[in-house]
């Protein structure tokens, strides 16, 4: 599996020389809307309680999308993924995915790098 250092917004991994491009990659996770929860969250919200959660709800979907866009990267034999950008989109019905894209590269250490 790609491991976390070799996942970056950059074009390039510094102290890496790129061998192949298999293009781009993306790995997507969506929650559905659950209108007990958002009708607690908004009322915490209103009294300033329930960011923390919201956050967490972010933070998984984040780590969902991530996940996918490694097992993808991977599975074309790619070790490193550059590029790396995030989308987020909320349906209309409340429920919300993120998607996360790069392109997956193989790369090998410089020798020439410092």
């Amino acid at each position: 599996m790609i491991s976390n250092d070799n996942i970056v917004t950059f074009d390039r991994l510094d102290g890496y020389r790129t061998l192949r491009s298999f293009g781009y990659v993306s790995g997507k996770a969506s929650r559905p809307r659950n209108r007990l929860r958002s009708t607690f969250r908004s009322l915490g919200m209103l009294i300033g309680l329930a960011s923390a959660e919201f956050l967490s709800d972010a933070e998984q979907l984040r780590s969902d999308a991530l996940q996918a866009l490694r097992r993808r990267a991977d599975a074309l034999g790619a070790n490193a993924v550059i590029g790396l950008q995030f989308f987020v989109s909320e349906g209309d019905d409340g429920s919300c995915e993120v998607v996360a894209f790069g392109q997956a590269v193989a790369v090998t250490a410089d020798a020439s790098a410092p």
